[in-house]
């Protein structure tokens, strides 16, 4: 087995690659700002908590499973409305479609770019800094 084989490491370079192919989608989405009837794509996010999760989750799909259960009605919803507690002030309720059929809105793609960006270079940090302390933990540093 090698020393990059280990899961953590795994985790990281699947995250690295799924940032690199959204930031392709996210840059297709402002290149085609402009094109009548072009719809804004988006990759759904990779579940790197089941082993052998895939990157081909539909985005609109939710995971089955254990969710939290409401037993009383006075209880505080997490699957809230858009003003309820721990609601993203950056997530737009309402789609904007121009006449020409795009719904492309560049200020929420450049958004997401700016966010998985630092996502990116987020898992890349934590790729680096996982193989250095491994170095120094097999006294090769």
């Amino acid at each position: 087995m090698s020393v990059t084989d280990l899961p953590i490491l795994g985790m990281l370079r699947t995250r690295m690659q799924w940032h690199q192919t959204r930031q392709k989608l996210l840059a297709e989405n402002v290149a085609n700002a402009d094109l009548p009837g072009f719809k804004p794509r988006d990759l759904a996010s990779p579940n790197l908590g089941k082993p052998g999760a895939g990157l081909a989750q539909p985005l609109g799909s939710a995971p089955t499973g254990g969710g939290l259960a409401v037993t009383n009605a006075a209880h505080i919803s997490l699957a809230g409305g858009p003003e309820g507690p721990g609601a993203n002030p950056r997530k737009v309720t309402e789609f904007e479609i121009r006449p020409s059929g795009n719904g492309v809105n560049l200020e929420e793609e450049m958004m997401k770019a700016g966010d998985n960006q630092s996502d990116y270079q987020l898992a890349a940090s934590l790729y680096q800094k996982s193989l250095d302390a491994l170095k120094i933990a097999i006294g090769k540093r």
